[in-house]
């Protein structure tokens, strides 16, 4: 995964989508997340630090609105915002 640090900077701002492949099944995950207190609706703790060389992240994700994890070696990309229709890809 690209950019890691600003991933996360991103990520506490507001609203990220990450793109990645899921290791059971291999299909590819569009997930809009966020380690944003507001927009989890309190969920994420604001003390909460993840490290740029960790192997996986913990997110809040928003179209689940639960905690999930990806592993960064399985992104495919990731940008803020909302996630694009298939032919802005």
């Amino acid at each position: 995964m690209n950019k890691v640090a600003e991933f996360l900077k991103e990520a506490k701002k507001g609203l990220v989508t990450v793109e990645f492949q899921k290791i059971d099944s291999e299909e590819i995950r569009v997930m809009p997340c966020t380690l944003n207190n507001e927009l989890s609706g309190n969920k994420v703790p604001v003390s909460m630090n993840q490290m740029i060389d960790n192997d996986h992240f913990a997110v809040w994700c928003l179209d689940k609105n639960a905690w999930r994890s990806f592993r960064t070696n399985t992104v495919i990309r990731w940008y803020t915002g909302e996630p694009m229709a298939t032919s802005e890809k």
